[in-house]
């Protein structure tokens, strides 16, 4: 497999968007924020900002591998992350970072079973004859 395809794979770019969120989550329980509505919007608003700013840069990327098509992506992770912090919404900054590090976990599983994907995939595609 050549190595501009690797990059183009949609689980790549939502591994690389959950770890985002991740970091996000890990940096700010280190900072000492607990989890909060005020926590909760201004991810709200983190997302909502890598949404539009990362859809105006996916509009220059020149191809999807390039470095701009996976700032676009980037929304997704940190959505992920505003959920996590609202479903424990009175965690301690401890918590938070913990919360993170599960986000994190789920990327790299995601990343991990694209074997997988791929043969499930090729199996549904067998079954149903396309």
């Amino acid at each position: 497999m050549c190595m501009e395809r690797w990059r183009d794979e949609p689980e790549v770019r939502l591994t690389l968007a959950l770890l985002a969120g991740a970091a996000v989550l890990v940096a700010l329980g280190t900072a000492g924020v607990g989890g909060s509505v005020v926590l909760v919007v201004a991810l709200a608003a983190l997302t909502v900002f890598a949404r539009f700013a990362g859809g105006r840069l996916l509009d220059t990327a020149w191809r999807r591998a390039d470095p701009h098509g996976y700032v676009a992506d980037l929304w997704v992770g940190f959505l992920v992350a505003g959920v996590a912090v609202l479903l424990v919404l009175d965690a301690t900054s401890g918590e938070v970072q913990a919360l993170g590090g599960l986000v994190g976990l789920v990327g790299m599983a995601n990343y991990f079973l694209r074997p997988v994907y791929r043969i499930l995939f090729a199996l549904g595609q067998r079954i149903t004859g396309s």
